[in-house]
């Protein structure tokens, strides 16, 4: 088993992140800690209204990942392995792109506080996906919320994710494209994602899956 205790999944909507999570808590028996989409009451209201309902529902998501969070941090993460799919600072990519210039400004702040009560992951496994392919995702897990998600919307969201895992140095990541994987269907897959988890030592690494490459 990876020395990694903490390891979080994160990625776009749609790009697989709580498939995988619940398949690596399971090959680890470790506790999987899920974030909570549908008790934002303001997520279904923002998909029609981003104007008028952002900033409600980035409070209200930050303040829940906060609340999962502290209790997470009270856990004793050596004695168990904890997989979660999603990472605190989610939110703000979010934000980012949903806020005004006013509104966001106000967000940092209050998520700057909220931060310093939470804990740091060990690992974040990145997992990408084209436009395209995360658009058919959505479409096949038919959320009712997500349908009047558009396109440049989720391509922003895209761009916002590459920019923040750009810019981030203080946290581990492995980067993997998930275009022509399929962690369900395929147990290679997985096993291969396992496997660069135990080889990983930090920084920032690349998986490139063979067994993808030939399912193509």
């Amino acid at each position: 088993m990876s020395e990694q205790r903490f390891i979080v999944v994160e990625g776009p909507v749609g790009v697989g992140k709580t498939t995988l999570c619940g398949l690596l808590a399971e090959a680890w028996k470790a506790r999987l800690v899920l974030e909570e989409v549908e008790e934002n009451p303001f997520l279904p209201l923002f998909y029609r209204d981003r104007k008028n309902y952002a900033f409600q529902t980035q409070v209200c998501f930050l303040l829940s990942r906060h609340r999962q969070q502290v209790k997470l941090g009270q856990l004793d993460l050596f004695s168990r392995k904890v997989v979660a799919d999603y990472m605190f600072e989610k939110d703000s990519i979010f934000a980012g792109i949903n806020l005004g210039e006013n509104e966001f400004a106000l967000y940092e702040k209050l998520a700057a506080v909220l931060a310093r009560d939470v804990p740091k992951p060990d690992l974040i496994i990145y997992l990408q996906a084209s436009l395209d392919v995360l658009l058919a995702r959505i479409a096949r897990r038919g959320r009712p919320y997500e349908h009047d998600m558009s396109r440049s919307y989720l391509e922003a969201l895209l761009n916002a994710y590459n920019s923040f895992f750009f810019r981030l140095r203080d946290t581990p990541v492995l980067v993997v494209n998930t275009d022509s994987i399929d962690f369900r269907s395929r147990p290679g897959d997985l096993e291969g994602i396992l496997k660069a988890v135990e080889r990983h030592r930090g920084g920032m690494q690349t998986y490139v899956s063979r067994l993808a490459d030939q399912a193509r």
